[in-house]
């Protein structure tokens, strides 16, 4: 199983959950492209997915956010190499070009932000979005997010930000692995798109929503997030 996490953080935030998987499978914990200790690492989304899957083959795929919309990329053009997916709070990408464009503005201000204040407060600014105006400082992690790099995070708010990332979704009727897609109670923003997202996969796909959390549900509610992806990879 390979735990890809999401922007801001590191690998180590999988690891209430990962470990819960320990005695039965092999679990890896990922520092994607721009992070922990990839932090030197350049890459958009799509060589991202190819260097994953030269680290870790064949596996089950579980990402959170900018690690969902990896492992996605993945999926679709290393299929072989996915026994299954699951994704929590990500997207397949921004369909209309104007909207992208915005978006690929607002992230190189993003990343301009961060270069000018510093790590440490471009990341309390992050956390304190309302995507996660549900998830309790305790839980957020924010000691291992300060362990990246100004210059890491910069490259993977221009290479894999949202706007950067090609949409995705008139090819996810192509994805042949059996899918999870999970998303918060709360998270009102992605609970639409992970429904979406079930509808255009198929029939080899379902959602479940984890209740009382919102978009960092797998910090706000690691055991609720770990039985759901013990009964996907786990069936009875």
């Amino acid at each position: 199983m390979v735990f890809v996490h999401g922007f801001t953080q590191t690998g180590s935030s999988w690891l209430p959950i990962a470990e819960q998987f320990a005695d039965n499978h092999e679990v890896v914990l990922i520092d994607a492209p721009g992070h922990g200790r990839s932090c030197n690492v350049r890459a958009d989304l799509q060589h991202g997915a190819d260097l994953l899957v030269a680290t870790t083959g064949t596996a089950d795929y579980i990402g959170y956010s900018m690690g969902g919309r990896l492992c996605l990329h993945l999926a679709l053009t290393h299929p072989e190499a996915v026994s299954s997916l699951a994704m929590l709070g990500a997207t397949p990408g921004i369909t209309n070009d104007a909207e992208r464009a915005a978006r690929v503005a607002a992230d190189e201000a993003l990343a301009v932000k961060l270069e000018h204040d510093g790590v440490e407060a471009f990341v309390t600014s992050w956390l304190d979005q309302p995507l996660f105006a549900t998830l309790p400082a305790a839980a957020a992690g924010l000691a291992d997010r300060l362990t990246n790099t100004v210059a890491g995070l910069a490259s993977s708010l221009r290479l894999a930000g949202t706007g950067s990332q090609q949409s995705l979704w008139a090819a996810l009727s192509h994805v042949t692995a059996p899918v999870l897609v999970l998303a918060g109670e709360f998270d009102q923003k992605f609970t639409p798109i992970a429904h979406e997202i079930v509808a255009a996969i198929g029939d080899n796909a379902h959602f479940d929503s984890i209740v009382g959390a919102g978009h960092a549900a797998h910090l706000e509610h690691p055991r609720a997030v770990a039985a759901a992806l013990r009964e996907f990879v786990e069936p009875a």
